[in-house]
């Protein structure tokens, strides 16, 4: 009989535009895995609403094989050892994966092809991006840094390749081996359930995801002005599917790119995940430490500091006093996302208001969102923090009050912090100044002009 070949599923979870799974396909009988590997990514490993995700985009995974005559193993532990062992107890000689760049899965791909030691191989296909990480090179032959360039360049090479449908009919193999039960890994928080405003939010799964770009697909055209607004409802909020892989950034560039110029602007946050890949693929401790080197040196304020601490869960927990800010870390808290324009208004204030190390926000980031992207997570907090290979001057600094009104986010703050709901416009953007905050929300930690001197003034320290 035909040996199986083994499909190791990560980020990748959908079986249309999967290159891994369109390959092995054409084998024979196929085996498709998922590993939950804690152990490789050390503190890297999934936060507690990536959980949350997984467990239901595994559920979706499952239901689409089984549909196809296939079903999904699962297996707990180090991704390498339980592949060699499958491979080695189902015959198999191949094994197909999409490749992933973040340092802990190179780790365990170089580890996987060591362990294998020429009785089987590790075939990796492309797929998570528009471009492989690391194809496209400057006039010197070197890797893009700057994000600029790097969008002109890919821009030249679009549009991406056709997409593939998902197969039909996916052959079993003669023996099934054991798989544990997705339930038994609790992935799902209980006690308490602080997830159980999700599954009104969202529907994981490649289905949910194509629905999602569907919708989106209707009011692209709005999105250049739209993105900026968190009252309104004018974003894709895709982020979770795409980094889960449940559909292809190569699938949405093809659905919205015949829009033209009116969405070009959300291809540019598409090829911003590629850029950021590429930020990671050249630096790997760009996610623990600053890139620019004068600020290692920065004196951020100390957590061990109980002053401080009780600062940064004020931040975490959204009872700063700062409506906007405020709004932004209770939907992050109660949904698992928050709007972009709000995250860089409470990346900012965490950094430069509370003085705060961006890797306390990040770590906080990567914890609480479903999209927890570790290339773009970490580029965007070095981003805020003016600390990134391209980024943001740190003497920047957003203007929490002035931004809520800039970009009309009255509703937003009342939908999230109910203690200002009967506040009306533009008395909510700034109720402590207005004379109309009541008792039941809490005065602001600390004066936005003080705060400003006191971030200028360290970074005078390392300037």
């Amino acid at each position: 009989m035909t040996v199986p070949t083994i499909i190791w599923f990560r980020r990748d979870l959908r079986l249309a535009d999967q290159a891994a799974v369109t390959a092995a396909a054409t084998k024979g009988p196929i085996i498709p895995v998922y590993i939950l590997d804690d152990e490789t990514p050390k503190h890297r490993k999934m936060g507690g609403a990536s959980r949350w995700w997984l467990h239901k985009s595994l559920q979706s995974l499952q239901t689409d094989l089984r549909a196809r005559g296939s079903q999904l193993i699962l297996r707990r532990g180090r991704a390498s050892e339980i592949l060699t062992e499958l491979a080695q107890q189902t015959g198999a000689r191949e094994i197909h994966a999409i490749h992933h760049h973040e340092p802990w899965w190179l780790n365990a791909q170089r580890d996987l092809r060591a362990q294998l030691k020429g009785s089987g191989e590790l075939i990796l296909h492309h797929g998570n991006y528009l471009l492989p990480p690391g194809l496209l090179k400057t006039g010197s032959g070197g890797p893009y840094k700057i994000y600029t360039p790097f969008w002109k360049s890919l821009r030249e090479r679009m549009p991406p390749a056709p997409t593939i449908a998902a197969p039909n009919i996916l052959s079993a193999p003669a023996k099934w081996p054991a798989s544990e039960e997705l339930q038994n890994w609790q992935l799902l928080p209980s006690q308490p359930d602080w997830a159980s405003g999700f599954d009104a939010e969202w529907h994981p799964g490649e289905s949910g995801a194509q629905n999602s770009l569907e919708r989106f697909a209707d009011i692209a055209d709005q999105y250049d002005h739209g993105r900026n607004l968190p009252s309104e409802k004018l974003v894709s909020r895709l982020s979770p599917h795409l980094h889960f892989g449940e559909i292809s950034p190569t699938r949405i560039w093809h659905r919205l790119a015949d829009q033209g110029a009116l969405a070009e602007t959300y291809l540019k946050e598409i090829v911003w995940r590629d850029y950021a890949q590429n930020v990671i693929t050249q630096f790997p401790q760009y996610g623990s430490e600053s890139y620019r080197e004068k600020f290692r040196a920065f004196p951020w304020r100390d957590l061990a500091d109980p002053t401080v601490q009780k600062d940064y869960d004020a931040w975490c927990h959204g009872q700063t006093g700062y409506p906007i800010v405020d709004a932004g870390m209770r939907e992050l808290w109660a949904t698992g996302w928050m709007h972009n324009r709000v995250r860089m208004i409470a990346a900012s204030f965490l950094i430069k208001h509370l003085l705060i190390d961006w890797r306390a926000g990040e770590k906080w980031f990567w914890d609480t969102l479903l999209d927890a992207d570790f290339g773009s997570n970490c580029v965007n907090w070095q981003w805020v923090s003016g600390t990134g290979v391209d980024s943001n001057m740190f003497v920047r600094i957003m203007a929490p009050l002035s931004q809520s009104e800039k970009f009309d986010a009255g509703d937003y703050i009342r939908k999230w912090v109910p203690e200002l709901s009967d506040i009306s416009d533009p008395y909510i953007h700034d109720p402590e100044e207005s004379g109309a905050k009541p008792t039941s929300y809490r005065s602001k930690i600390i004066n936005h002009k003080a705060a400003r001197m006191r971030a200028l003034a360290a970074y005078a320290e390392v300037k």
